[in-house]
């Protein structure tokens, strides 16, 4: 059976709400794995047939916990996960564009396909108290991101990626 990895980042729990729904989803179609990005390493990595990368955005880049876990997995995986498909979610306050962007060259890094646009999630939070506030993402959003979960992990299901 295929497997899919989801890896996610959160610190107002945004993100997670997000990962959560996208694996909520995917498990109804495939085995599916979450784990935060300080507890997933390359064996993860290694071990699954796709990925969904789930992250805040913070002051225009990938929060420093998700990026940390791509510098740790980056080399040790290099070249041994080549042509597996991936999708991303980022949560943001504004745009989201130069995390999904960071994201996407580390993925081309590592020869991942794409296999959709990144999914962005615009909170809209922009005074330090909103930035720092605890998020709650609308049903809408979850719904894009159950949609996202259950696509990837039907298309490692029937081989489709």
């Amino acid at each position: 059976m295929a497997s899919l990895l989801i890896v996610w980042h959160s610190r107002t729990g945004g993100s997670r709400q997000m990962a959560e729904a996208a694996g909520g989803a995917a498990r109804d179609e495939t085995a599916t794995v979450l784990k935060r990005a300080d507890e997933a390493g390359p064996d993860d990595l290694l071990e699954a047939d796709g990925y969904i990368f789930c992250a805040p955005e913070n002051l225009a880049a990938l929060t420093g916990m998700m990026k940390e876990f791509f510098d740790r997995c980056y080399y040790p995986v290099l070249g041994r996960i080549e042509g597996r498909p991936y999708a991303q979610m980022i949560c943001a306050g504004s745009d989201g564009e130069g995390a999904a962007r960071q994201a996407a060259r580390i993925a081309t890094g590592w020869r991942l396909k794409e296999v959709q646009p990144p999914l962005i999630v615009c909170t809209h939070a922009q005074t330090p108290e909103q930035i720092l506030a605890a998020k709650t993402i609308p049903e809408a959003d979850l719904a894009r991101c159950r949609e996202l979960g259950r696509g990837m992990a039907a298309g490692l299901a029937m081989g489709a990626f």
